[in-house]
């Protein structure tokens, strides 16, 4: 689906779904048969939806079907709303306007997309402006979208980009809703946050429509709410150098987030180096030091945000933030294959296997 928020960080699933599924225990007080369902009525409800450039997946444990799949229909119009708005490829939407007026006028937003922008800015600081969401200026230097051609720019291509990336240069109005990039050539591009905002509205949904146990992921931005059976849910995380489908690292989590940032997803390799889509914007290229980053917090807006700036921001930094900020914790695999867990997952996280250890 061309007309997306694609150049996220999560283009495709980097938390594997199937942990949620194949490795969450399900016995409770009232046990499930072997159908998946308990004594009282309740199993699992999900549907699967391509919005946002890739595949919205939305799982409930409950008794009340009918109203499980009437609130996944709110919550993917919810997201296919929220596309038209930061979608980047989206004719009209907030970020093509503002994009288009670059360096001229500021442009009315929506609130949404001030919200976003807000989260942004505060992820931006927090991260020493290694999470920024004006690398859009980058985004035809590098091509690791649907125009992916594998091509290394030339170093002066980059050079002459890089005065076009500056967080601090987009400017927004709260009062009056408007957002401005101050020169005329900047660009930005919410892909690295606007599936997580979408997936924080998407929670609110379905519990506003009575909802209480239920798993959201779109790429590898993952929300889960109560439990499965009696048991929280289990997520795992995706094994930077092996299959798609293989996990080196589990959690149980009953209400919070997930967000992973990877160097595997969209990527070619050169001359034996591996050039990515996650780009440092102090220097125009693929950030080194981490094969992946995953965050875990309260809302998937500031996870996803998160995972790309620590992930820029490199191990030792990048743990370091996680260390400080109150509600966030981080396991990140770094360059060398190493496995870093912060302190408040130390105890908690499964470790599965070791991560493959690849170029």
């Amino acid at each position: 689906m061309r007309n997306s928020l694609r150049h996220s960080h999560s283009f495709a699933p980097t938390i594997v779904v199937v942990a949620c599924l194949a490795l969450t225990a399900c016995e409770s007080r009232s046990s499930p048969d072997a159908r998946g369902t308990s004594a009282s009525g309740s199993h699992l409800v999900e549907h699967t939806y391509s919005t946002m450039g890739s595949e919205l997946h939305l799982v409930a444990w409950t008794a009340d079907e009918a109203g499980a799949r009437s609130a996944f229909e709110a919550v993917f119009r919810e997201f296919d709303r929220l596309d038209g708005l930061m979608s980047i490829w989206r004719e009209g939407s907030d970020v093509q306007r503002v994009n288009q007026a670059a360096g001229a006028h500021a442009v009315t937003i929506s609130p949404e997309t001030l919200e976003a922008l807000r989260a942004a800015r505060q992820v931006s600081e927090w991260t020493e402006g290694k999470f920024d969401v004006t690398f859009g200026a980058l985004s035809d230097v590098w091509k690791f979208d649907h125009d992916q051609d594998n091509r290394v720019p030339r170093p002066d291509e980059i050079r002459a980009r890089l005065p076009f990336v500056n967080y601090r240069a987009l400017i927004f109005d709260e009062q009056h809703r408007t957002a401005l990039l101050e020169r005329r050539g900047m660009r930005m591009h919410l892909g690295g946050i606007g599936k997580g905002y979408a997936v924080d509205r998407g929670a609110r949904l379905l519990r506003g429509m009575g909802i209480d146990n239920f798993m959201i992921q779109s790429g590898g931005d993952f929300y889960v709410s109560g439990h499965r059976g009696g048991r929280p849910w289990r997520v795992g995380i995706r094994d930077p150098r092996g299959p798609a489908d293989r996990m080196f690292a589990a959690l149980d989590l009953a209400d919070g987030t997930f967000s992973t940032s990877g160097d595997y997803e969209r990527f070619f390799m050169k001359d034996g180096r591996r050039y990515h889509h996650l780009l440092d914007p102090n220097l125009g290229e693929p950030a080194v030091g981490c094969r992946s980053v995953t965050i875990v917090t309260n809302l998937a807006t500031l996870a996803d945000g998160l995972s790309t700036g620590v992930f820029i921001l490199g191990p030792e930094k990048g743990m370091a933030l996680v260390e400080r900020l109150p509600d966030v914790e981080g396991v990140i695999v770094t360059s060398t294959n190493e496995v870093l867990v912060s302190s408040g997952l130390k105890g908690k996280l499964l470790m599965l296997a070791p991560p493959t250890n690849a170029p």
